[in-house]
């Protein structure tokens, strides 16, 4: 039995999703905690679930909410039809329970925060396949989380070639 919390940080794209995949696949098993990680950026929201959960980011969202448009508008969070697949899925015929965590601010450091605060077991994390020059330039999440994780941290490659 599994019992881990296992995070995935998720921003929808198709690096998240590999990454979401690659963990459901390779990692999680039975009893296992599968929580996806959202970053928002930090806006001036006047209302919504960002002035009661700005500090310290969302309750935890289970799979059912999550895949409800009406919760996820609260949240200013549209998830795609592929990444909520891949979790049902998941919680169907792995039988781990699937959550989502919302946080606002900058996705390096607030990706640290959930491995502290939530906290994780291990980390999978998405990569966009930016060459040295532009993760110079634009910075890079996942080498700043695997540099400053306090856990084991898996960086998956999107491959084109294999998107539907």
């Amino acid at each position: 039995m599994g019992e881990r919390r296992i995070g995935v940080a998720v921003d929808f794209s198709a690096g998240s999703r590999a990454a979401l995949k690659w963990a459901v696949d390779n990692v999680a098993r039975q009893g296992d905690f599968l929580i996806l990680v959202v970053v928002r950026p930090e806006e001036n929201y006047e209302q919504g679930e960002m002035q009661l959960w700005g500090v310290t980011g969302s309750p935890l969202i289970p799979v059912v909410e999550f895949s409800d448009a009406n919760v996820m508008k609260k949240y200013k969070v549209n998830p795609d039809p592929e990444t909520l697949d891949i979790a049902n899925t998941a919680a169907k015929q792995k039988e781990i329970t699937v959550v989502m965590k919302i946080y606002w601010g900058d996705a390096r450091e607030k990706i640290i925060e959930a491995i502290d605060k939530i906290p994780l077991s291990l980390l999978v994390i998405g990569n966009r396949g930016l060459g040295k020059l532009k993760r110079v330039i634009m910075g890079s999440v996942s080498n700043h989380v695997v540099n400053n994780a306090s856990c084991p941290v898996t960086v998956v490659k999107n491959n084109p070639d294999q998107e539907s």
